[in-house]
């Protein structure tokens, strides 16, 4: 994983998360990570238009942004 935010860091490529936040709450974003500590991330979050900080240990699944196949489709 921390692979994956340092490679978005360095490009600025947006990333898909699911979080679980420290009250059990689960919640889907996405994100443009902007630094990386030990145990935490800062990532602009695009879900609440804010920057968050981000504990890794709470992620609990984080990707490349998947691209909708029907935009820009012939229909």
């Amino acid at each position: 994983m921390n692979g994956l935010l340092k490679r978005s860091l360095e490009s600025g490529e947006i990333l898909e998360m699911i979080y679980l936040s420290n009250k059990n709450q689960l919640s889907q974003r996405k994100i443009k990570v902007v630094d990386i500590s030990s145990n935490t991330f800062r990532a602009y979050c695009f879900t609440r238009r804010q920057p968050r900080i981000f504990r890794i240990s709470n992620v609990l699944s984080i990707g490349p942004e998947r691209k909708k196949f029907w935009e820009g489709a012939a229909g």
